[in-house]
């Protein structure tokens, strides 16, 4: 596991899986299944986890002063 060995499997970001959309993912090992699933076969895949969005910060909040050093 890379980074995080607390990452609960799922089909989402699995090796074996593609994205078909609404959730739901063609796997090689078990056919198409639902992301929030997972199978004894699953092999994590960094490059599928999507990062959490963040909120957009509202600076309008903020004056000139309060970035000036």
């Amino acid at each position: 596991m890379l980074l995080n060995n607390d990452i609960e499997p799922s089909c989402a970001y699995c090796r074996h899986g593609t994205d078909l959309g609404r959730s739901e993912f063609a796997c090689i090992k078990r056919g198409i299944v639902h992301g929030y699933g997972y199978c004894g076969a699953f092999r994590y895949e960094a490059t599928k986890r999507k990062p959490p969005v963040l909120p957009r910060v509202d600076f309008s909040k903020y004056s000139d002063d309060d970035f000036a050093l």
